[in-house]
């Protein structure tokens, strides 16, 4: 482990994966603190269609090489959850569990935090339940299929999946919905009705990433930051799906090589 890293970075996914290999071809040390893959929404996806240059996917696979690529090119990886980040004169300390980490400067790509599950949510991700209807929506397409949330985006996923040939079910997330099923979900129930369906989407309000460094701004649930992916803190960037929608992995990967570029150029003006 190094004293002072050139840069830090939180998270393990795209944007995290596209900041290390260009803060490498840039000749920066990179830590990246990051939880173990299994434990990513990224990883549960059943199959990822729309990742440019990759053939239908499933997230497992993209997981896994993402993390390859980021051990294989980070100067250390740390496992474990970044609990807070004090900006200290020149560099940011980092504390990771009961450990402590310095860096010039700091990547976000922490993803998002979803709110609490329906009963059976968790029992069927990957398995009937999905996130994300531009991903997955071409497995169901010309089936049955339930849309659960509020707002434009639900909106825009059920037009999206009526679209490619879908039935699709409208159901508005105020309420209590329970999923069940068997080797896949295929069930939603709602106040005593059930829906017999091919699959679910659920698409919820996102809880924006802990508020890990003093004087970031958010705005709907997003870290606010401008086209260099540059926070309202010096030496602070951010990148990927903390920074707000769209929540796609082609977007995560430029803002992550954009995030490592900008660090760089801030570290060639502070020297």
């Amino acid at each position: 482990m190094l004293d002072v890293y050139d840069i830090l970075i939180i998270g393990g996914g795209a944007a995290a994966a596209s900041a290390v290999l260009t803060a490498k071809n840039r000749g920066k040390t990179t830590a990246v603190v990051c939880n173990p893959v299994e434990t990513t929404s990224l990883y549960k996806a059943e199959c990822i269609t729309n990742y440019p240059g990759v053939d239908p996917i499933s997230g497992k696979e993209l997981s896994e090489l993402f993390d390859r690529q980021i051990r294989e090119n980070a100067t250390d990886v740390i496992e474990g959850r970044a609990l807070n980040v004090m900006p200290m004169d020149d560099v940011f300390g980092v504390a990771v569990g009961n450990d402590f980490y310095q860096a010039r400067s700091l990547i976000i790509a922490a993803g998002i935090t979803r709110e609490n599950l329906y009963p059976g949510e968790g029992e069927y991700i990957g398995r009937g339940v999905s996130y994300c209807a531009t991903c997955d929506g071409m497995l169901y397409r010309g089936k049955t299929v339930a849309v659960i949330g509020n707002g434009h985006e639900a909106i825009e996923d059920a037009d999206f999946l009526e679209g490619i040939g879908c039935q699709v079910i409208r159901l508005q997330q105020n309420g209590k919905y329970e999923i069940s099923g068997g080797l896949k979900a295929d069930t939603v129930t709602f106040k005593g009705e059930s829906y017999k369906v091919d699959g679910i989407f659920i698409i919820k309000d996102t809880v924006s990433v802990t508020r890990l460094v003093p004087g970031l701004e958010y705005e709907q649930g997003g870290i606010v930051v401008d086209r260099h992916m540059a926070t309202t803190v010096p030496g602070v960037f951010a990148a990927g799906d903390c920074t707000g929608k769209p929540y796609q992995l082609a977007k995560a990967a430029g803002e992550g090589n954009i995030a490592a570029l900008s660090a760089v150029d801030y570290l060639a003006g502070k020297k």
